[in-house]
C-alpha cells in the first residue's frame, strides 16, 4: 500500500489546527519530527499520524516480549496530544522510520582521542558517523598532549589541544542532519596543563562554535580552592605522569570564573560526585567507566554507550490546575512512570534493530572494506554496550508549570520540597518497574549485585524503600542506569495538554511570561523565514511566545492581570540563585545520571557571586552547574516587549472539563 503524501502547506494547515493555532509548535513538529519519504515529501501531516506510527512499533515489541503486552491503543492513548508520555527527538523521528538509516539514541559518548594523529582522525570520523545518524556526541580530550610538548614527527612539538578542538567543532557543524546541526561536548580534566587555554577558547566568539565545553573538576582541586592551596597539573592526567607542575588552585579558579561570567562557558562537572553516584560505574570492568557527558551534560556515560530519552509531562498530572482545589495526582504519575520505564526498555530493543539496519546498510555499501571498517567497528561497539547495559534516560518536563499549577512559587521552600518529592516518586517507580521486568525477562546481562552493593545512589534506595532494594538485590533490574533530566527544549514546545500546547522546559523556571524564541534554520530550507543572523552566520526564525499556561491561568481565573498569577516574580530572572541551586541539588540526588539546567543571572552580577554559585552547587550536591549571565552571548530565548493584551488571546477551543485536565 502506497503511503499518503502531503505538500508542506497542507500539512502545515492540518498541524496548525491540531496545535490550536500555535505556529511555533506546528513548525517544530513538521520540521523536526514529522516523517518524510526519501524524496523529502511529508507522509505525516499531524502528530496523530506520528503517534500511531510509534505506538505500532512499541506494541510489536511488547507482543514478543511480555506475558501481558500493552496494546497499540493503550500506548497511543499515553502519547496522544503529548499529554502524558513524550519521546525526545531521535526516537520520536526515528521509530518506524524505514526511509532513513538513523539511530534512536539521542546521545553518545565515544572514546577519548588517543595522543596521535591516528587517534585524532579516528575520533573525528566517529563523531561524524554518529552525527549523520542524528546523535549528539561527547568525548574528553585530556589524553592529548599540551602545546609545546615534544613529538617524534616532523613538527618536533605539539600544537596542543586548541587546533583539535577547532577541528572537532568544524566537523560537527558540517554534518547535516535534515535541517539541524549536530551537537558536541568536549571536556577536559582540571589537571590538564592546558586547562586554562581550554576555558578561554570561547572568549573569541568565532572559536569552537560547534561544541559545548565543560571542565571535569575533582574534589582534590575544589578543596585546594577552598583552602587556597596548590594543586597538581599533570600529563598524562591518568597513569604515571611525565610532567607535573603545582599551581595555586584559587588563581586557576578565578580565571575559570571570568570565562563563565563572560561567555557562559565552560560548564563545570563535579566528577568525583558523578562517579560515586553512578550505578553503571560499578561495572567499570565491563567497559562502563564514565568518561564524558553528552552535549547537554545530563548523561555522564561510558565510551561507546548511548542513551535514548523519554519524559513525562508533569503538568498533566495536576488535577484542577490553577484553582484552590489543585493537587498533583501521584497515583497516576507513579503508574505512568512504571509504564514509561517499560517503554524505555522496549526502546532499547527498537534501538538494537536500528543499529542492525545501520550495520547492514554500511556493510552493503559499495566502498572498499578499508573505508567501511571503522564505521562498522563503531556501531558494533555501540550495539555491544546497548545490549549489555540496556541504559535508559527516563525524565520529566514542565516542572515550573506544575509548581505554578498547584499554587506554589518556583524557588520557594514548598516548591523545592514538592519538586524533590516528584523526583523521589519517579525514581522509585522507575526502579520498581525495572526490577519487575528483571523478574519476568531477566536483568541486564552483566548485572551482579556484589559489584554495586556499595553504590551511594543505590544505598539511598535501600533506605527509602527496603523491599524494592531487597527485590533488586535478588532479581536484579533490567537497566544499568535509568534516569536523567534533559533540557527538553523542542519537545516542551509541542507538549500539551490540548488546547494549551507548550510547557516550561525540564526543571527550568519559565524564562519570561512573554518572550521571543529563536529557531535555528537551514539556508536550503525553502519554507524557512530568516529573521536573525548571528555573528557566525547561523540563521534563525523568531517567534513571539506568550506562555500558554499563563493563558490557561487567565482563562480559568477570568483574570488578565499576570501580576496576580503564580508566575509573577517566579521567572528565571526573578529567582534567588541559592534557591535555584538548592532545587537542582535536591533533585539531583534522585537521578542516577544527571540534570541539565542553567542558572540565569542578571547582566550586572559580579564575578565573585558566580564563584559563590559554583562553590555552593558543589557543596549542596549538584553533579554539574552552568550559568548564563544575561546578554553575555546570543541566546535562543530573548526578551520581548509583548503586552498582556496579546497573552489574553484565547486558544481556538476550550475543553468542557478544563478544570480536570
Amino acid at each position: 500500500m502506497d503511503q499518503m503524501k502531503y505538500d508542506y502547506q497542507e500539512a502545515f494547515n492540518a498541524s496548525l489546527e491540531y496545535f490550536c493555532g500555535d505556529e511555533l509548535s506546528t513548525k517544530v513538529f513538521l520540521d523536526k519530527y514529522a516523517l518524510k519519504d526519501i524524496n523529502r515529501d511529508l507522509v505525516e501531516k499531524t502528530p496523530d499520524d506520528m503517534h500511531w506510527r510509534i505506538a505500532k512499533e512499541f506494541a510489536r515489541i511488547e507482543k514478543n516480549k511480555f506475558k501481558n503486552p500493552m496494546s497499540e491503543q493503550e500506548i497511543f492513548d499515553l502519547l496522544k496530544d503529548f499529554q502524558y508520555i513524550i519521546l525526545q527527538g531521535s526516537p520520536m523521528f526515528g521509530i518506524g522510520n524505514t526511509e532513513q538509516y538513523i539511530s534512536l539514541s539521542n546521545c553518545y559518548v565515544i572514546e577519548s582521542p588517543e595522543d596521535s594523529y591516528g587517534g585524532i582522525h579516528r575520533t573525528d570520523e566517529e563523531l561524524s558517523h554518529i552525527s549523520k545518524r542524528r546523535g549528539g556526541v561527547g568525548f574528553d580530550i585530556s589524553k592529548l598532549r599540551p602545546a609545546g610538548f615534544p613529538t617524534k614527527n616532523s613538527s618536533r612539538s605539539s600544537t596542543g589541544i586548541i587546533p583539535f578542538m577547532e577541528r572537532f567543532s568544524n566537523s560537527i557543524r558540517e554534518v547535516g542532519q535534515d535541517g539541524r546541526r549536530g551537537a558536541l561536548m568536549l571536556t577536559i580534566s582540571i589537571h590538564h596543563p592546558q586547562v586554562l587555554d581550554f576555558a578561554k577558547v570561547k572568549l573569541d566568539d568565532t572559536k569552537v562554535t560547534g561544541a559545548n565545553i565543560s571542565i571535569r573538576l575533582t574534589d582534590e582541586f575544589l578543596k585546594a580552592v577552598e583552602e587556597n592551596k596548590d594543586y597538581e597539573l599533570r600529563w598524562p592526567v591518568e597513569g604515571t605522569p611525565v610532567y607535573t607542575k603545582n599551581v595555586n588552585a584559587r588563581e586557576v579558579w578565578k580565571e575559570i570564573i571570568t570565562c563563565a561570567w563572560t561567555r557562559a562557558e565552560p560548564g563545570l562537572l563535579f566528577w568525583d560526585r558523578i562517579i560515586e553516584n553512578s550505578p553503571a560505574d560499578s561495572y567499570a570492568k565491563f567497559g562502563f567507566k564514565t568518561v564524558c557527558t553528552n552535549p547537554c551534560s545530563e548523561l555522564p556515560i561510558s565510551a561507546y554507550d548511548s542513551c535514548r530519552l523519554l519524559l513525562q509531562n508533569l503538568f498533566s498530572y495536576v488535577i484542577n490546575p490553577f484553582t484552590k482545589d489543585a493537587y498533583f495526582d501521584y497515583d497516576l504519575f507513579n503508574k505512568h512512570a512504571q509504564i514509561a520505564q517499560r517503554l524505555m526498555d522496549d526502546l532499547v530493543d527498537l534501538e538494537l534493530e536500528a543499529i542492525d539496519r545501520i550495520l547492514a546498510k554500511v556493510q552493503s555499501d559499495p566502498e572498499d572494506t578499508i573505508v567501511k571498517c571503522r564505521e562498522i567497528y563503531l556501531w558494533e561497539q555501540i550495539k555491544k554496550y546497548c545490549e549489555s547495559g540496556r541504559r535508559t534516560g527516563t525524565g520529566i518536563t514542565a516542572l515550573a508549570d506544575t509548581i505554578a499549577a498547584v499554587g506554589l512559587k518556583y524557588g520557594s521552600k514548598e516548591s523545592i520540597e514538592f519538586a524533590e518529592n516528584i523526583y523521589k516518586n519517579l525514581k522509585l517507580s522507575c526502579y520498581r518497574s525495572s526490577v519487575e521486568m528483571a523478574k519476568e525477562i531477566g536483568p541486564f546481562p552483566v548485572w551482579n549485585h556484589k559489584l554495586e552493593k556499595n553504590n551511594a545512589f543505590l544505598l539511598r534506595i535501600k533506605d527509602e524503600d527496603p523491599k524494592l532494594y531487597e527485590d533488586m538485590a535478588k532479581h536484579g533490574r533490567r537497566n544499568i542506569s535509568l534516569l536523567t533530566t534533559a533540557p527538553c527544549g523542542s519537545t516542551s514546545i509541542v507538549a500539551g495538554p490540548r488546547p494549551y500546547f507548550q510547557t516550561s522546559s525540564g526543571i527550568e523556571p519559565l524564562f519570561m511570561i512573554s518572550y521571543k524564541r529563536r529557531k535555528k534554520g537551514n539556508v536550503s530550507d525553502t519554507t524557512f523565514r530568516t529573521d536573525f543572523t548571528d555573528k557566525i552566520g547561523d540563521v534563525w526564525q523568531e517567534f513571539i511566545v506568550n506562555h500558554s499556561k499563563v493563558k490557561m491561568w487567565m482563562d480559568i481565573n477570568n483574570n488578565t492581570n499576570t501580576d496576580e498569577s503564580p508566575y509573577f516574580k517566579a521567572c528565571a530572572d526573578d529567582i534567588n540563585w541559592i534557591d535555584r541551586v538548592e532545587l537542582q541539588a535536591r533533585i539531583t540526588k534522585h537521578v542516577d545520571h544527571s540534570v541539565s539546567s542553567t542558572i540565569n543571572l542578571p547582566e550586572d552580577i559580579p564575578q565573585e557571586k558566580v564563584a559563590e554559585i559554583y562553590e555552593s552547587a558543589w557543596k549542596m550536591g549538584c553533579k554539574g552547574i552552568t550559568v548564563y549571565r544575561k546578554n553575555c552571548r546570543t541566546g535562543v530565548l530573548v526578551e520581548s516587549n509583548t503586552s498582556n493584551e496579546t497573552i489574553t488571546k484565547r486558544p481556538k477551543e476550550l475543553p468542557a472539563d478544563i478544570h480536570h485536565l
